[in-house]
């Protein structure tokens, strides 16, 4: 990466299985409970001294998924899910050209929380419709160089179809880089293998994440050390590719071992390109040397679209000035991939007093364009979002199907309406799939506001809310799909109208639009329309066939209107799951407490933790998709003697099964 532009970076993730016990009630224990983190590694030799404050040195070539005792919390749950493309919803974007790429900084490379937090203000990406890879991106010298992403991460991008990538980062020298590090990377044992590769596959398994970013930019290599890196990445790529992972290398160094960053692909790095899936070029790249590096892909039977040409836009974000005909040009065929270096800007350049909705305001402006609609975009926006170039995907495609609108945060955790904590929160695993095209708006009228809100909410801590005069009937579209309707399909919709009145229609269509851009061919459906939350069912009777896109149209009869949507979800039957088993304190300091449980048999979207109080109050304490969890601060409340836990799983149709409880006792 650019040295000039580098900042202090980021995070990772590891650890191992909690074994299973027997069920029984929770007990006190001796062990400590300490908080876990997301996990960071050097190749092999430590730096000389003492790491800092909260900052543990680890050897990956050391680890162990058996010696790891936070794999249970690091670990995803959700396998990587199959995503369609469905018509693209404006003239100007591609399916099957240019890809993106975003190399994120979620947080700290040391002190990243395994499980999200008790604060509102993270960096919830949503837009994943219109990314192909995420790079969990960061390390640093003096922390840790080898990142394996936290779990919630990888669900909320599994979930929506994407990969994800861990990093390896061997930084410049100016940035504390140690050429012993690169060294230590790419050794080989007598066998003549590279045991760190091996290390590497072996942790993505683990943990459940989709491959490697290589990115080693230390210089004073030889051409030795760039023979030995290329073996390296080469067995990496073999390996991973034996486990279903994927390799991208980094523009950085050059086959003779030295670093020189081309912006190009060309003679001093085809062999690095050639020995992994894909190649991230470094900003440095012109018009020209992308052209000649799309026909020198394809020269080497390879796709142009295996090179992500950087885009940096930590500094700027959407007010980078980039010059777009390189990469995505509009009248002809895309020239390589995009690749975003750090777009949380979106979240860290408003100010310290930012709220959840501030982000995703400047977050859709990023990833949809000015316009804020990915059917009509703002031809003269001079930031090409990626919604103008690229068509969206989706995940829709297998019953049932439910969303609550939870982007994986909030402000409180709301259930069937109701607050339950007061407490700001971030778990991006707890996100559900959220609409791709945010957001598609056809009136003949002044467009309203589309968004998440975080004032109120069903489920979770967001809804979305549609505020405007609404002069002429609007469809607001939600979900492509590619859903069956049989005779027992149902669709679910939970809302309610905050101010004004309106007549509230579900639209279906069991067709693509006739081209992109064209509205799909809708089936009007009425919903009562009402005050409080309710959720109103909707039967698919005498419809047939496959449903490609759910949508409402909303027609005020007094407005301005503030209409909220709490729920959706598509079903043949209601399936409540069954409950999990074995809950149990493995450690507690004080009111300090890690739990493990044993999984509730067949699908289970994620589970969900309260405390139950002397006075029958039922306080949400957290909820995951792995099977254990930490909690902290407890204290005893209402004279009780021990805290009582209770855990239920949740499916996708987020019914609860039965509770299993435990209690600790003080």
């Amino acid at each position: 990466m650019n040295p000039t532009r580098r900042t202090v970076l980021l995070a990772g993730a590891a650890a191992a299985l909690l074994p299973p016990v027997p069920a029984a009630a929770a007990r006190r224990t001796t062990a400590a409970a300490t908080p876990p983190y997301a996990l960071y590694w050097y190749p092999d030799s430590l730096p000389s001294g003492s790491p800092g404050t909260g900052i543990t040195w680890r050897s990956l070539k050391s680890w162990t998924a058996a010696g790891d005792p936070d794999l249970a919390f690091n670990a995803a749950a959700v396998p990587l899910t199959p995503r369609f493309t469905p018509t693209p919803a404006n003239t100007t974007a591609r399916s099957g050209q240019a890809r993106v790429q975003s190399l994120v900084s979620f947080g700290p490379t040391s002190g990243n929380p395994s499980q999200g937090s008790a604060t509102a203000d993270t960096y919830a990406l949503t837009h994943w419709a219109y990314l192909d890879e995420l790079v969990f991106w960061g390390g640093s010298s003096g922390e840790g160089l080898i990142l394996a992403p936290n779990a919630p991460i990888v669900d909320a991008a599994h979930r929506h179809g994407v990969p994800v990538l861990g990093n390896v980062f061997l930084p410049p020298v100016a940035y504390g880089g140690q050429l012993q590090w690169t060294r230590d990377l790419v050794q080989k044992d007598a066998a003549g293998h590279h045991p760190l590769a091996a290390q590497l596959v072996a942790v993505a398994a683990a943990y459940g994440f989709d491959g490697w970013f290589v990115n080693a930019e230390t210089g004073g290599g030889d051409t030795a050390l760039g023979a030995d890196m290329l073996g390296f990445v080469k067995e990496l790529r073999a390996l991973a590719k034996a486990r279903g992972q994927r390799v991208t290398w980094y523009d950085a160094m050059t086959v003779n071992g030295t670093v020189s960053w081309q912006g190009a692909l060309n003679s001093q790095n085809q062999a690095f390109f050639q020995a992994a899936d894909d190649m991230f070029v470094d900003f440095r790249w012109s018009a020209g040397s992308l052209a000649s590096s799309g026909q020198k892909a394809e020269q080497l039977g390879r796709s142009r679209y295996e090179l992500w040409a950087g885009v940096d836009v930590e500094s700027n974000g959407s007010d980078t000035p980039v010059n777009w005909d390189a990469i995505v040009p509009g009248g002809r065929a895309h020239i390589t991939s995009l690749g975003f270096y750090r777009p949380e800007w979106t979240r860290n350049h408003l100010p310290s007093s930012r709220t959840p909705g501030d982000f995703h305001a400047a977050d859709d402006r990023f990833w949809t364009g000015r316009s804020l609609d990915p059917s009509r975009p703002d031809t003269a926006d001079p930031w090409r979002a990626p919604a103008v170039s690229v068509a969206d995907r989706s995940t829709v495609s297998g019953m049932p199907f439910a969303s609550t609108f939870n982007t994986g945060h909030g402000l409180r955790w709301y259930e069937e309406g109701a607050v339950t904590s007061d407490t700001p929160w971030n778990h991006l695993g707890l996100q559900d799939r959220l609409p791709s095209r945010r957001w598609a708006v056809r009136t003949a009228g002044a467009r309203p506001a589309v968004s998440f809100d975080f004032a109120d909410a069903w489920r979770g801590g967001s809804s979305v809310l549609v505020d405007g005069a609404l002069d002429a009937p609007t469809v607001v579209e939600l979900y492509a799909t590619l859903l069956p309707v049989g005779a027992d399909t149902v669709v679910e919709l939970t809302h309610r109208t905050d101010a004004g009145a309106v007549n509230v229609e579900l639209a279906v269509a069991l067709a693509e639009p006739a081209a992109p851009g064209a509205t799909p061919p809708y089936t009007y459906l009425p919903v009562n329309s009402v005050n409080g939350w309710q959720t109103v069912t909707v039967p698919l009777t005498g419809l047939s066939g496959t449903l490609h896109s759910i949508a409402v149209r909303l027609t005020a009869t007094d407005g301005p209107v503030k209409w909220r949507l709490g729920g959706l979800a598509v079903r043949d039957a209601a399936v409540t799951p069954e409950a999990p088993s074995g809950l149990r304190v493995t450690a507690a300091s004080g009111g300090d407490l890690r739990l493990a449980w044993a999984p509730a048999p067949g699908d289970v979207r994620h589970y969900t933790l309260h405390r139950l109080l002397a006075d029958g109050t039922r306080r949400f304490l957290g909820a995951t998709c792995q099977r254990a969890y930490f909690l902290t601060g407890l204290r005893p409340e209402q004279g009780e003697q021990a805290a009582r836990l209770e855990l239920c799983a949740v499916g996708e149709l987020y019914t609860a099964s039965a509770p299993v409880t435990a209690t600790h006792p003080w």
